[in-house]
């Protein structure tokens, strides 16, 4: 197993996805009267648990100084969307009968560099991994083919390190990071590696807890997209890849069935491809 448990250090890219999350504009329109349903209905919950299992007061302080800590390493992010995300996700995606999505975790960058439906991930010359090509289409649920449809690819690299989560690392800051534009009938083909699995920080809180726990940290290798087109809903998934290490048990809990990939040799022998659709919903 190459994946690797120190990488990247909580440290950096806890805050990094803090500080990222910080520049994203964010707004939500909540009455006072659901906030105030969904405030005691969560605390209703934490009090069921507490005297589930008689909490003591040395785990209370220990619960106290952790979210302490969580803060401090600039981990909310991570620990939210590792342990929270997939089910918001669910909730908000119930109603679609198109492609199936996932959760977008702490490591998405908007931006990225915009490249044509037959394209390269931008990487390193010396890039390690396995030569990936993926090849799909993004169509409406109808059936009809979405031309100039925008598919934002993002992944970790052979190592399990991020671009721009990984300072001193000498990663370009927009390896593996791309906005793929499709053609007039929904194609793309684009070549990149095969990431690999990686742990979530385990010098900070949440890598912390998980030990304390007895969790696994880890995640199995996949892919990130943000797929969208005029008219459509967006949709976040992450693809996996079949056979792959942890998606029996992925930290995150993220990973379905729909979402895992079949890599098979190309023919070439210039490593490996996957045919991959996305079919959206109508807003």
């Amino acid at each position: 197993m190459n994946a690797r448990t120190d990488a990247p250090a909580a440290a950096e890219s806890g805050a990094k996805a803090t500080d990222k999350f910080l520049h994203k504009q964010v707004t939500a329109d909540s009455s006072p009267e659901r906030v105030s349903a969904i405030l005691e209905d969560t605390l209703a919950a934490l009090f069921e648990v507490i005297r589930k299992h008689q909490v003591t007061y040395a785990e209370y302080d220990l619960l106290k100084s952790w979210l302490i800590q969580v803060g401090e390493d600039g981990e909310w992010p991570l620990w939210l969307d590792v342990f929270v995300e997939h089910e918001i996700e669910d909730v908000n995606t119930a109603h679609r009968h198109g492609s199936k999505g996932s959760i977008e975790g702490p490591y998405y960058v908007p931006g990225a560099p915009e490249l044509p439906a037959e394209c390269t991930m931008p990487m390193r010359p010396d890039e390690k991994g396995t030569a990936l090509l993926w090849r799909g289409q993004v169509r409406s649920v109808n059936g009809s083919a979405l031309g100039g449809a925008v598919v934002e690819l993002w992944h970790a690299d052979d190592d399990g390190y991020y671009s721009q989560f990984a300072e001193g690392m000498g990663i370009p800051q927009w390896n593996l990071r791309g906005t793929i534009v499709t053609d007039e009938e929904g194609r793309f083909a684009i070549g990149t590696v095969q990431p690999s699995p990686y742990a979530i920080p385990t010098d900070g809180a949440t890598g912390q807890m998980c030990l304390a726990a007895g969790w696994s940290p880890f995640r199995p290798a996949h892919l990130h997209v943000k797929v969208h087109a005029p008219g459509h809903e967006e949709l976040t998934a992450q693809l996996y890849f079949q056979g792959g290490e942890h998606t029996e048990n992925d930290i995150a809990k993220a990973v379905k069935p729909e979402l895992i990939l079949s890599p098979t040799p190309r023919a070439d022998g210039q490593g490996k491809e996957i045919q991959y659709d996305f079919v959206l919903d109508p807003q």
